[in-house]
């Protein structure tokens, strides 16, 4: 079904416009996150009915991409996989949400320590998509920081506990999907940008 959906688009766009093969590859991959992102959330979101979490879990992906779309991360290299880890995260977490209650120091200990990993880290690229120009990774990582910063105050001030944990846990989730650890635990490269600068130095950032 996506192959189907996703070619037949590429040829509707190549009947009305002229565009090179490189770009033709970039809107093939915009499709093809599209397409997963729309199919993971119709899944997600059915089961979360199903286990009467929708709201909470509508809730938490509400708070988790907020902070996710400047920092960018970690993707799946298997749209199986990254169906069933984003089921069990986005339904998980908002579970443990519910019903786990930190202590204010563990939670500016940990707003604390994001804050200086987000710093360090954000943004992160993939290999399909790398962050090649010097000022827009400057902006997301300054966009993405003074988020993480927002968060931290959020979860440390708010009263209402699951809400609370929610800022929390986005924070720790996208702190591990951006992680140079994590990248290479699952075999993937790191600061993609900087090999694909090797590859085209007369590229104009």
């Amino acid at each position: 079904m996506k192959n189907l959906i996703i070619s037949s688009s590429i040829r509707y766009i190549q009947k009305y416009n002229n565009f090179s093969d490189t770009k033709i590859k970039e809107i093939k991959y915009g499709l093809e996150s599209i397409y997963l992102s729309i199919s993971k959330i119709i899944v997600v979101f059915i089961l979360a009915y199903l286990l009467g979490m929708f709201k909470e879990v509508l809730i938490y992906l509400i708070i988790y991409n907020i902070i996710r779309t400047p920092s960018f991360g970690l993707h799946a290299t298997k749209s199986w996989i990254c169906l069933l880890s984003s089921s069990l995260l986005f339904i998980g977490i908002p579970y443990i949400c519910l019903y786990i209650n930190i202590s204010i120091i563990v939670k500016i200990i940990v707003s604390i320590i994001g804050i200086i990993l987000m710093f360090k880290n954000s943004p992160a690229d993939t290999y399909k998509r790398p962050i090649v120009n010097k000022k827009r990774r400057e902006r997301y990582k300054f966009i993405s920081v003074i988020l993480t910063i927002i968060y931290a105050f959020i979860c440390v001030l708010i009263k209402n506990n699951f809400i609370s944990n929610c800022f929390l846990f986005s924070m720790v989730m996208q702190n591990f999907m951006i992680s140079p650890i994590v990248y290479k635990i699952f075999k993937l490269p790191y600061n993609n940008y900087i090999n694909f600068l090797k590859e085209h130095p007369d590229f104009i950032q």
